[in-house]
């Protein structure tokens, strides 16, 4: 038996932050996941109260085969419906709502796209790994 001491670092205490940050891009894919949920559990909130046949394939990250489809709803129940009408209580219940009067259902693509972009970003992911206090190795990998 051995025993092997590692220094750790707290993330503004880093000599290079960037490797922390790459370490994260590579081996964390889902930061963002629940943003993908909360859509997700809005559009079906919004199908029950307006009907329809709601269809989807979305992604945080762009692809071309992302869409989201509700055909045969009740056109009139969804204008009676106030942009601030809580569907499931998350943010994304005025995004959906918006698009959905505004027949423009990419701007909630595009904003999920954007929140996915942000939470990658060195400023969030410094963020997370303070609010967190992560700890990682001089080679950036969080213990």
């Amino acid at each position: 038996m051995r025993i092997i001491e590692t220094k750790v670092y707290k993330i503004d205490e880093h000599p290079n932050k960037d490797y922390c940050y790459v370490w994260i891009r590579n081996n964390w894919h889902d930061l963002n996941e629940h943003e993908l949920y909360d859509i997700i559990e809005s559009l079906k909130a919004l199908q029950n109260i307006i009907g329809g046949k709601l269809d989807y394939s979305i992604s945080c990250i762009p692809h071309r085969g992302e869409y989201i489809s509700l055909i045969g709803y009740d056109k009139e129940e969804l204008n009676s419906l106030s942009l601030d009408a809580e569907l499931t209580g998350s943010s994304w219940d005025y995004w959906v709502i918006k698009a959905f009067k505004e027949n423009n259902i990419e701007d909630v693509l595009r904003l999920l796209h954007n929140s996915t972009e942000y939470a990658y970003s060195d400023e969030s992911l410094y963020e997370l790994c303070m609010n967190v206090e992560y700890e990682f190795t001089i080679n950036g990998e969080c213990i």
